[in-house]
Parts: structure tokens; sequence; C-alpha cells
């Protein structure tokens, strides 16, 4: 009797692509390989290897050179590769020639994450948002999906039908886009709704990079069971929770995570979500302290809040999680020096530029539920002066909320 695979052999074994360019060092490089290692994690796939290559700019037929590509190929028929996996968008022709050389699988970065997002979706809305992503992202590559034509082209008339059916198919899917948006703006007219009946509560969104423990970080404050995992987009559903702190009532919401490269086609379909955020009083700023370029997971928050949002200027704490786990290098260190895991004290924290970023800054951990009673602290006099703010006159004590229903969107 054969024996079953092993859980890696199940898994699809699949290389990684990125390249070293004048404006993305082989450390930046290397940086985005382990996170498109995480992303292929999250998606069931195995890496076995990455490949860089060195040039000016991604190549328009191959993505990389030619030389790189036989070596690519060589290594994957050799190591039963089943998926090459680039880590910028590919064009339709840039993977039919790929795929024809090295004859497997080809993903890219938007690719992968939409599969993610399209195994994660649990709920209407975030399945026709990722639905809605889906045919946006297919429609420029339709071209491709139609190379097995070529093989039977050697006739006269065969190049008509094929391109009649690309067109066919041009329709059938702007056709779903337009529908799909019509339902998400019937979706968003609920929601609207929604939020319109939530009152005058003061409204609190967790924003961030994903993976940072903003779902970990809602289940403790709103005692929940919002999913989380330590998976890249664990969740995509907006989640709404009334959460109390000292008598004084307001609603806190988890939001999909940001990721660096998500083209903004992508980040519109989550128009739902972002209005939450929009419509938000005051964000939490999650930052996961203990990844090593965390100071960049900041900056690709802030630009999307600022691009995509128009949140420029949105009142905001910034938290910094995972305490527990903060790696430690001095500025003076050499690069031979390897990072330890310091055990800084919250006194050491307050004193590092962490804390002076132009907002309220506070650390903690989640998971373990260090210093989680200063977060509640700064949470509480935010919320309490937009608060007094709605009701100047009325002891917000004595205010009725008991109606507010939790919601899962």
């Amino acid at each position: 009797m054969k024996d079953l695979p092993t859980a890696e052999e199940a898994q699809e074994r699949a290389i990684l692509v990125g390249l070293v360019t004048p404006t993305q060092n082989e450390a930046r490089a290397n940086e985005y390989l382990d996170e498109l290692e995480f992303l292929a994690d999250t998606a069931g796939a195995v890496t076995v290897r990455k490949f860089t290559q060195k040039v000016n700019g991604p190549d328009s037929r191959t993505f990389v050179g030619s030389g790189k590509l036989e070596e690519i190929r060589q290594y994957t028929e050799d190591n039963d590769i089943a998926m090459a996996i680039f880590d910028d968008d590919l064009t339709s022709k840039q993977v039919a020639n790929i795929e024809k050389e090295l004859k497997i699988k080809v993903l890219d970065r938007t690719g992968l994450i939409l599969d993610i997002f399209a195994k994660r979706a649990r709920t209407a809305n975030a399945r026709t948002q990722v639905e809605l992503a889906q045919y946006q992202y297919l429609l420029p590559r339709l071209t491709r999906m139609w190379t097995h034509l070529e093989r039977q082209r050697g006739g006269i008339g065969m190049r008509g039908p094929g391109e009649t059916q690309i067109e066919t198919d041009r329709r059938i899917i702007l056709d779903k886009i337009a529908r799909l948006k019509e339902e998400l703006r019937s979706i968003d007219r609920q929601k609207s709704i929604q939020r319109k009946n939530r009152g005058k509560l003061t409204r609190v969104a967790l924003v961030g990079y994903t993976n940072v423990g903003k779902s970990t970080l809602m289940n403790l404050l709103s005692k929940s069971d919002v999913f989380a995992e330590n998976k890249l987009f664990a969740t995509l559903d907006t989640t709404v929770r009334k959460v109390i702190i000292d008598n004084l009532p307001f609603l806190l919401t988890d939001t999909v995570g940001f990721i660096r490269k998500l083209p903004t086609h992508l980040v519109d379909s989550f128009k739902s979500t972002l209005d939450e955020v929009r419509d938000a009083d005051l964000l939490l700023h999650v930052v996961d302290i203990s990844h090593p370029n965390f100071e960049e997971q900041i900056e690709v928050v802030n630009r999307t809040l600022a691009e995509v949002c128009g949140l420029a200027d949105k009142p905001m704490i910034m938290v910094f999680n995972k305490i527990d786990a903060f790696t430690y290098k001095p500025k003076d260190a050499d690069d031979l020096t390897p990072a330890t895991r310091e055990n800084l004290s919250l006194d050491d924290l307050k004193q590092t530029w962490m804390s002076r970023t132009g907002e309220d800054a506070v650390f903690i951990s989640a998971r373990k539920g260090i210093n989680i009673d200063e977060l509640k602290r700064k949470i509480y006099e935010r919320a309490k002066a937009i608060h007094l703010t709605r009701f100047p006159y009325n002891d917000f004590l004595y205010q009725d909320y008991t109606g507010l229903a939790e919601e899962t969107e």
C-alpha cells in the first residue's frame, strides 16, 4: 500500500523570483521575497528556493533575463517544482512567455494575494469584494488564456474565432464587473444606513499592516472571538463590536490589513471596509515592533491611509505591539553584530524615537496582555473627549446604549 503524502508533500512546491534594481537594493529585494514566502505559505505552498537577478529593470518579455530564466527552468525540472511566483505584477505577455519556457504554473504577487483573499473571505460582502478584484485582475490578462488556440492555428480562418472568443469573454467579464459593482454599491448603502443607526457613539478603528495583531487586540479589548491566526490576511471581514471602558461605550472596528505592492484597484474593491476607517473618529495604528522593518510598514500604512482613504490628519494612537518579541540592535553596532532579543522596560521604550511619532504612543503585547491598561486609558481619554463634544450637556455615564448590536460584515 502506498504511503500517504506528508503535509509538505501535499503542498505545492514553489520557487520565488525577484529583482535587484537601482530602486530596490539586494537587502530590500530579499526582504520582499521573505514576505512573498509568508504569502505563499498562507496560500498553502512551500517555498523551495528564491531567485534574484540584478538588472536595471524587468525584462519586457520574461521579467528576468534569458540566462536567469534558463537557470530557473533547469532548477524547476530537476526539483519537481510546480509553481513560480514573481514578486511583481506580470503582464499577460510575460506570463505567457515564462510559462512557455518553464512549463509550470506562473503567478505574480497580486495573483497570489487574490488567491489568499478568495480563501479567507467568509461573508457575502467579502466574497463579492474579492470576486470583483479577481475579475478586474483577469480582464487585461485574457489574451494568455487563449494561447491554446495558437497551437491550432495553421489554416485559414483560425485567427478570427480566437479573437472573437476573447472579445466575448471580455464583454462577459465587463458585465460581471458592472453587476458586482452594483452589488457592492447596494451593500455600501446598507452599511451606510447601519453606520448612521449606530447613533453618535465614538467610533474607533484598528488599522495597520497585515499580521501585526489587530484581531488579537480586538479580541482582548472586546472580549470577543474574532478569527486570529499567524498568517497574512487572516481576516478580510470588517467586524464591529461595542466596547465599554470605565462606563464609556464606543464602537471598535477591526479592518483588513495593508501590505506593500498592493494595487489600487484591489484596495478599491474593499470600499466598505475603508469606509469604516474613513468614518472612524479615532484610529489605533497597530505596529508589529518585532518585525525587522516595522518602520517601512508604518510608512506603507500611512501612505495608504493618505492616498487611498484620504485620512492624512485623522486622530491616531500608535500601538506598538509584540514588545515581548522585540529584537533590539544598537544604532552604533556594525552590520555583523547580531540583533538580540532584549526585554527592554516600558520606560526604556518610552525613551526611543517611537514615543515621539507626533501621536500618542503606547507599547503593548496583545498576546500576553502586557500594558493593556495604559492603552485602555489612552483610548478612554481620547474617546471621552470626542464623546463630550457630542453630548456637552449630558453625563455620558447615563446614556442608554443597550440597543446596539454587534456586527460582523
